[in-house]
């Protein structure tokens, strides 16, 4: 363990938000663990005049640990990510909105990068991040939805970056009224109509104001309502920029496979259907049904042989993916899940279960996942 002054490394501490690293007294001995809330710079100042310690393993950005993490830290790097990722959007604070914006991407790049099943993962698995917020929670789903399809499309990195932060705040002006909307069973009221048509502009002023100054960032995010057939809102504009034709699809995708008080959860291979049919000729919605496939990460399948299972990875093809078992014939709950090749004889995919259908254990996925 090679430590350091805190004080060497004041800047990569934020008052009111978690500390990135742990804390230790000149003995070593744990004085606050990492994502400990510093809330004062009294509290601070004394730390750092006891002449507290870090461990300089610890202090690396949140994107340096995630390139550099083994493979099984990758699920609990993406809980870390996401948390943070979602205190950034909930509390939009405009003084430091942009910064916290751009340190909490960052991750998540390099986590779909590094593991695109993992990250399709994030946007199937009906279990996964269940404590994010609604709101938040879709504009998650988009962005990863959206960087996965530019990257098949083959976008430059920065074009890439740029999709994945056009998709996380287009809704940024009405993430608690998604949230209201995915609960109430009756139609929107006057007022909540009213919101959702000049959301696109409201979070474009928000944008503004927490120091956004990307031009095709925004227009993006103004345009992602419209359609290219002049159908959409708030202008009814046909020339819509490409940023925000895939901020689009990729919403209208993930809302399909998001369950809310008046309809469940599409299962994904009706969702790539739907989507598909709308426009089947369009390179962006090709793409896009290529990229999760019949059976993306995250949905739960029956196997001819038996077991339920889960998908974990991308097969060789859209139909043979490969999958964790985690009950038997009789379905029964395993202890431990095995990992089968759905291309096998006889192990084939012969239907999707419910999207409600409960999952297995947090641990179980896990170890699937990495298995």
């Amino acid at each position: 363990m090679q430590l350091a002054a805190l004080s060497a490394v004041r800047n990569r501490i934020r008052l009111g938000e978690p500390l990135p690293f742990n804390v230790r007294d000149n003995d070593r001995t744990l004085l606050l663990a990492r994502g400990h809330l510093l809330r004062s710079q009294a509290q601070l100042d004394a730390l750092m005049n006891r002449g507290a310690l870090v461990d300089l393993a610890e202090v690396q950005t949140a994107r340096e640990r995630a390139v550099r993490a083994p493979r099984e830290q990758l699920p609990q790097i993406w809980n870390e990510t996401i948390g943070q990722i979602g205190r950034t959007l909930s509390e939009a604070k405009v003084e430091t909105f942009s910064a916290a914006l751009e340190e909490s991407v960052g991750p998540a790049l390099t986590l779909v990068e590094r593991d695109p099943d993992l990250a399709i993962f994030q946007v199937l698995s009906q279990g996964a991040n269940v404590d994010t917020a609604y709101g938040v929670r879709r504009s998650l789903h988009s962005a990863i939805t959206a960087c996965l399809v530019a990257q098949r499309l083959a976008w430059q990195p920065g074009e890439v970056e740029r999709a994945f932060k056009v998709a996380l705040t287009m809704n940024l002006s009405m993430l608690a009224l998604q949230g209201e909307l995915a609960r109430q069973r009756t139609p929107p009221t006057p007022e909540q109509r009213v919101a959702l048509q000049s959301h696109p502009m409201r979070s474009v002023q928000l944008l503004q104001r927490a120091g956004v100054s990307d031009k095709d960032w925004l227009t993006a995010v103004l345009q992602h309502h419209e359609v290219e057939d002049g159908s959409g809102y708030p202008s009814g504009r046909s020339d819509v920029c490409e940023l925000a034709s895939l901020a689009r699809r990729a919403d209208v995708y993930t809302s399909k496979l998001s369950a809310r008080s008046t309809r469940e959860a599409m299962a994904a291979d009706v969702a790539g259907r739907a989507i598909f049919m709308q426009d089947p000729s369009h390179p962006m919605t090709q793409a896009l049904v290529k990229e999760f496939g019949i059976y993306p990460p995250g949905c739960l399948v029956r196997l001819g042989s038996g077991e339920a299972a889960i998908v974990v990875q991308r097969g060789p093809t859209v139909t043979t993916p490969v999958v964790a078992c985690f009950t038997d014939a009789g379905d029964r709950p395993l202890g431990k899940p095995y990992r089968v090749a759905t291309s096998e004889p006889g192990r084939g995919v012969v239907s999707l279960l419910h999207p409600a259908t409960p999952q297995p254990p947090a641990g179980v996925i896990a170890a699937a996942l990495m298995g």
